[in-house]
């Protein structure tokens, strides 16, 4: 409860809270005062008849409060690539656009790319990333400077030789827990048919040593994991089990193609193991099936919530990720009361906490929580009337009905305003840079996309 005698670093007062999302049938508190201290929630509770004692006191009556948002899996310097390779089916898409563009970036692209990923974010609502791309140095910079919260791995490729894995371990080692703590990270292998068992393996034994998990793709398409068991006798999933990626803890990106006898699988490892579900890019790209998010809930597995690259989804919306699945899922399951507003909802907050593997320090509006948090204004006419809140945010916000944004406990988003990054800036900067970024007459690529 809030203590009127203690004095706060940030007060928001007069918002209707997300409470008690950790099941399938959230609450909204009105009328409610959120305390801050030290970056972390450490009051909240009914308003009082004055605020509390603060430093910085934001009045948000009529707002909706609710945990940042969390984006399970991207590749943030994609938006430099956004809307370049459109209308193409998924071997075009990775053999004769992405991957060939992707050797035209430097360091100062990524970075210019990940400050632009930030902004889009944070305007949003989305207050964490987990991020799987090249010259991560550049991507952390662009994350301390923003104010966001990441979770960043190196990617690479068996194809890059021994140095690819000991880049992305190094990383690791050197910037988790920077920025304040904001930044943590990930070994980041691609996916099992681009980085051999051996160096699945040695990326294992790193994640395990430096206390932090790996990131990778997964089972990404059915045909992805028939071509493993038509090549290998074993499922992607079974190859991240024994060349001990699961033991250390994983982002399993997409899993569309997870069977059942992965399932229990991955079942065993239910505390450490998350699977980030991208709809709209399954959508676009024609890949079904969807993620079996009905199967592996019923094994406790939790599944978060992401975007994948923009060069694949073209926005960087949980809150479209969020209602894109809960319609998609009632409709491959034909089961209208499948996927209620009420669990899409603890999707995007405590089961995409724990895919990103913070599950007790983010996804929720409580006592001891990192101060991570978004205001809607839901009083637009695509919103009203709001009979049940719920409903309202799963169906109806959007990504512009976010004005206020608090983040690790500081204000990067004020009426509508980013505080900390500079769009208008970042968009000249890139100017000049474009036709080299999207030029494809080299014929070079970074890797083959063949599973």
């Amino acid at each position: 409860m809030i203590d009127p005698g203690s004095t706060y670093d940030l007060v928001l007062t007069g918002c209707t809270a997300l409470r008690n999302n950790a099941g399938k049938d959230p609450r909204f508190e009105p009328n409610t005062t959120i305390a801050i201290t030290d970056g972390q929630i450490v009051a909240i509770g009914p308003d009082g008849d004055t605020p509390p004692a603060c430093a910085e006191l934001v009045e948000t009556a009529g707002l909706v409060a609710i945990p940042g948002l969390i984006n399970c899996h991207t590749h943030a310097a994609m938006t430099l690539f956004r809307g370049v390779a459109e209308d193409v089916p998924v071997h075009s898409w990775f053999n004769k656009y992405v991957w060939p563009m992707e050797v035209n970036l430097t360091e100062e692209d990524v970075y210019l790319g990940t400050l632009l990923a930030c902004a889009e974010m944070l305007a949003s609502g989305v207050t964490s990333f987990a991020d799987h791309y090249f010259y991560m140095d550049a991507a952390a910079r662009a994350v301390e400077e923003s104010g966001i919260r990441a979770n960043l791995g190196w990617a690479f490729f068996s194809s890059m030789g021994s140095e690819g894995v000991a880049q992305s371990a190094d990383f690791a080692q050197r910037l988790n827990g920077s920025a304040n703590g904001r930044i943590t990270t990930s070994l980041a292998p691609h996916a099992p048919y681009t980085v051999n068992d051996e160096d699945l393996e040695l990326a294992a034994e790193h994640a395990r040593r430096i206390g932090v998990r790996v990131h990778i793709h997964a089972a990404e398409n059915l045909a992805q994991t028939e071509s493993s068991v038509d090549s290998r006798g074993i499922t992607p999933i079974e190859i991240l089990r024994r060349t001990g990626i699961l033991d250390a803890g994983t982002i399993i990106a997409h899993g569309c193609g997870i069977t059942d006898p992965d399932v229990p699988v991955l079942a065993r490892y239910g505390t450490s193991v998350g699977v980030a579900h991208c709809p709209k890019v399954y959508l676009k790209h024609a890949l079904p099936p969807l993620t079996p998010i009905r199967a592996l809930d019923a094994a406790g597995v939790a599944v978060g919530l992401g975007t994948d690259g923009v060069a694949g989804n073209n926005t960087l919306d949980i809150l479209e990720s969020m209602r894109l699945t809960a319609m998609t899922q009632k409709y491959v399951e034909e089961d209208a009361t499948w996927m209620t507003t009420g669990h899409a909802i603890n999707l995007a907050t405590t089961q995409s906490a724990a895919t990103f593997g913070l599950p007790n320090d983010i996804g929720a509006l409580e006592v001891g929580r990192r101060a991570d948090i978004a205001l809607l204004d839901m009083s637009g006419a695509h919103c009203q009337p709001i009979h049940d809140v719920a409903a309202a945010l799963v169906y109806s916000a959007r990504a512009g009905d976010v004005v206020t944004v608090v983040s690790d406990g500081a204000v990067v988003l004020r009426d509508r305003k980013l505080l900390t990054v500079d769009v208008a800036a970042i968009r000249a900067e890139l100017s000049g840079r474009l036709d080299r970024l999207i030029d494809i007459s080299h014929g070079d690529q970074i890797q083959r996309y063949d599973p």
